[in-house]
């Protein structure tokens, strides 16, 4: 697996080319972008040339956000829909193979119309991606304030979102995995490993903090290996079935960080070195 970063918790990194420099003095070798991102940076250098600092540092673009607004209106939708297309141009350009989304676990929408409309949705981004080579992941969002936080129950799990992507019915679609969602949701070492590792796109690894799973608040995550998930027997279960791609850090916060990025790059080093070695994988 290959240990990757995320901008949440790792303070001001700078533009793409000074995240991406920054990345393997750490000893991580992924980082995820945004695609617009990919774009800027190809039109001011040209695809070779970010090919070549990719290279030369030794790291990959892990994954891209979906730019399409799929949770909302219909015009809002489509008008999305010429960035997602922009975005897998550059994406496919750099070798990306990964794009991700969200799914809260609930709405104030009529949750079967939601999912009509939503299915369709995701399933006309998932062939625009297709076309580059390029996978479409669906997070599932675990903690229970959220469950509730809008006046109908979504998705939260493991079995209903791989429910929902069998619905959806194209090749390239599978799980962004998050080990808060993992751990919020009540989710075991044995569900990760009745999982095959093409039903993963990407991988997130963060912590909790010592509270009552039903407490655990989206935005109160923690660097790992400094709360109470059980990170190693995540790890351990991914390693086993054979996903080997990014396993890329999130740390949401309620304020941003406020120490020097190299600060928190050291501590998210530390981190992913306790984890990976309880693992047996370091």
């Amino acid at each position: 697996m290959i240990k990757g970063l995320t901008r949440a918790g790792v303070g001001p990194v700078g533009e793409l080319p000074a995240f991406v420099a920054l990345a393997p003095r750490y000893g991580f070798g992924a980082v995820d972008a945004g695609g617009q991102e990919l774009e800027q940076w190809i039109a001011a250098e040209g695809a070779e040339a970010v090919q070549a600092y990719l290279r030369k540092h030794g790291v990959q673009i892990g994954a891209i956000g979906l730019a399409a607004e799929w949770r909302g209106s219909e015009e809002a939708f489509r008008q999305g829909l010429a960035r997602v297309v922009q975005d897998a141009e550059a994406a496919s350009a750099l070798g990306v193979t990964r794009c991700c989304t969200y799914v809260l676990p609930s709405t104030d929408m009529n949750p079967a119309r939601f999912m009509a409309l939503a299915t369709r949705r995701l399933r006309t981004c998932a062939e625009i991606l297709d076309a580059y080579g390029i996978r479409l992941g669906l997070e599932f969002v675990g903690p229970h304030h959220l469950r509730t936080r809008w006046a109908h129950p979504f998705i939260w799990d493991i079995p209903s979102t791989l429910d929902w992507i069998d619905a959806i019915g194209k090749r390239n679609v599978g799980l962004l995995l998050d080990a808060y969602h993992w751990y919020t949701s009540e989710a075991t070492y044995d569900d990760i490993v009745r999982l095959s590792p093409d039903q993963i796109v990407h991988v997130h690894i963060n912590d909790a903090p010592d509270v009552p799973v039903s407490e655990a608040l989206d935005n109160g995550r923690v660097y790992p290996g400094e709360g109470v998930i059980d990170l190693a027997s995540f790890l351990q279960g991914l390693h086993r079935i054979g996903y080997r791609g990014p396993v890329a850090q999130e740390i949401l916060t309620q304020e941003p960080p406020t120490q020097p990025a190299e600060e928190l790059l050291a501590r998210s080093q530390r981190g992913f070195a306790k984890v990976f070695a309880a693992a047996g994988l370091e």
